[in-house]
């Protein structure tokens, strides 16, 4: 899933339906005190989330639009220095009205959500003022078409309407972002960024006109075409501007200790020393690769842990046809879902599969989830090509085994970030189905992997175990990368030879993997946000024995799972503190 996957999600709780759960599991039958008056819901609080909202879609239309809002078609933020000071200033001024919301007058679904918006905010100041991402890290900038492509929220003449207004804003927003990103910038950064914006502009040029080629009225067609060369001019423009901060490009981009642990908190509400993260980092690395060596002594006798992956690796789906290969998965993996009663499935929606368009193949696969405004629209499991430039052997290292793909299918689909996404679009309250965190999103989706080995996915195959923990490797490195390249002075090139050594991936996705902690710093999350997961699911159950049947723990992992998706997406210590009755804390 992409990094920037979108403020989307969360909660209302569905948090009130989760507390609820989690207060009648706490006490027995027998001895049901009196239930107290329950707290009266506050009109104030509801109509100052929803004018946040509103607040937040006219600052941000371009997310709004992804959401499903309409209005906001073709239209791009404002990322002149006067306006990221005045959103700057927007987001000061809400935080101070939600705290100012007194949690005495608002009953427990609200006083959750209170502490949730406060959350958002404070993340999202984070990004904008502390580390001041719009003036340091071109991956901030979001420009991309794909949803006026993908998307058939209308018809084709509408769509290419809104289109040619999309690209006809690109020239303003290119120019606002050359002004803010001027240099020096860290290598890795206009790495990314020369993978970027020529890629897409060349998408842009060559694909585009494919998508909107049935529409007949010519005078569309004319806009179109000029709107698009206009747009395709700015972004090979952003590429020029790009490669001309090489000359003074810099091998720095650490964020330092400091800023580390504040993105933590700001984010995640995650407050654990640096030092105590890197020491749970590495047992949980050592505990899958233990598994792993365990594993392929059955698998592959006598062979090393890296050559045992590679014959997992060599695996691949018939004729290279990884995106064909996929659909087949997903249709097991819900079945699986199903039979084994792991998680509720609340609808009979499905995630369409198709192969990522170029200017996105940095990200190996991503789901573009169905927007919380708009009803009955498909949402996309992107699964990325190789790319083109490498050498064949290094193509063909990048394309997964099947059994990766596997995970990589239970990660993004079933029952990982698609099924997350049902949930969190029946929420009660709209400003959970909008806003979604990091930790909750990747935490979920990849303690579903290890999840859904221990019910029983692949019937204790050796090569599906190897795929499953070649998975957890891998985010296990990144965890430890991003603390390393970010905190201790990790360099690139170490980090590189950490996910190739430790992680056991080819030097492809090693290289790729190691570039993406450089600018993604909070990539740990998928690592931190999976053992604090775990470790609630563990203790939540231990709380409510009587869910346990038959002896068999599992049997109360599917109300853990249906109640923790209720809450959508806030901070993990925040549905912990909810469905434990106690403090908000990380644990992990």
């Amino acid at each position: 899933m992409k990094p920037t996957h979108r403020s989307r999600h969360t909660l209302k709780l569905a948090a009130g339906a989760a507390i609820a759960l989690v207060l009648a599991a706490c006490s027995p039958a027998a001895e049901k005190p009196a239930e107290p008056a329950k707290p009266v819901a506050s009109a104030a609080w509801t109509q100052l989330v929803n004018d946040f909202i509103e607040s937040d879609s006219k600052a941000n239309p371009s997310a709004a639009f992804y959401n499903g809002r309409a209005e906001y078609a073709g239209v791009l933020p404002d990322w002149s220095e006067a306006g990221l000071k005045a959103e700057i200033a927007r987001l000061h001024e809400w935080k101070s009205k939600a705290e100012a919301m007194d949690p005495a007058t608002l009953d427990d679904a609200q006083k959750f959500e209170r502490d949730y918006v406060i959350a958002v905010i404070d993340g999202t100041l984070f990004w904008r003022e502390t580390a001041d991402w719009p003036h340091k890290n071109p991956t901030w900038y979001g420009l991309d078409p794909g949803v006026y492509l993908d998307r058939e929220y209308a018809d084709l003449p509408k769509r290419i309407a809104d289109y040619s207004k999309w690209a006809s804003n690109i020239p303003a927003a290119a120019e606002q972002i050359k002004v803010n990103l001027k240099g020096p910038m860290p290598k890795a950064y206009l790495d990314m960024a020369l993978h970027t914006f020529k890629p897409t502009a060349e998408f842009l040029k060559s694909e585009v006109p494919k998508v909107f080629a049935g529409v007949s009225d010519p005078a569309l067609q004319a806009e179109f075409k000029k709107q698009n060369a206009v747009a395709v001019a700015a972004f090979m423009d952003l590429d020029k501007h790009f490669t001309s901060l090489r000359k003074t490009q810099v091998d720095d981009f650490a964020m330092g200790p400091d800023l580390f642990a504040k993105m933590l908190y700001a984010n995640e509400r995650v407050d654990a020393p640096l030092e105590e993260l890197e020491r749970i980092g590495r047992e949980d690395l050592k505990r899958n690769q233990d598994a792993m060596a365990k594993e392929c002594a059955v698998y592959a006798p006598g062979k090393t842990i890296k050559e045992c992956v590679a014959i997992e690796e060599s695996h691949k789906p018939e004729g290279g046809d990884f995106v064909g290969y996929a659909r087949k998965q997903l249709v097991d993996l819900r079945q699986f879902v199903i039979d084994h009663d792991v998680v509720t499935v609340p609808g009979e929606e499905l995630a369409m599969v198709k192969q990522s368009p170029p200017y996105n193949a940095q990200n190996g696969a991503y789901i573009d989830p169905s927007p919380p405004f708009a009803k009955n629209l498909p949402a996309f499991y992107n699964i990325a090509a190789p790319d083109p430039t490498w050498s064949k052997a290094k193509q063909a290292d990048y394309i997964p085994g099947k059994a990766n793909l596997l995970f990589t299918s239970v990660h993004e689909v079933w029952p990982g970030h698609f099924l997350q996404f049902l949930h969190s679009n029946r929420a009660e309250s709209m400003f959970g189905k909008v806003y979604v965190g990091y930790a909750f999103a990747e935490g979920w989706a990849h303690y579903a992997e290890e999840m859904m080995w221990d019910e029983g996915l692949g019937n204790g195959d050796p090569e599906t175990h190897i795929g499953q923990l070649y998975n957890a490797t891998l985010r296990n490195v990144r965890f430890l990368s991003a603390i390393g390249m970010h905190t201790k002075g990790m360099t690139l090139a170490e980090s590189k030879k950490m996910f190739m050594d430790e992680g056991y991936q080819a030097e492809g996705t090693a290289e790729q993997q190691a570039a993406r902690g450089a600018y993604d710093p909070a990539y740990l999350n998928y690592t931190m946000g999976k053992l604090m997961i775990r470790k609630l699911r563990d203790d939540w159950c231990a709380a409510h024995p009587e869910l346990v049947k038959d002896g068999d723990p599992k049997a109360c992992w599917k109300p853990f799972h249906d109640a923790f998706l209720a809450f959508g997406g806030p901070p993990i210590p925040l549905v912990r503190g909810a469905m434990m009755q106690t403090a908000p804390k990380a644990v992990f």
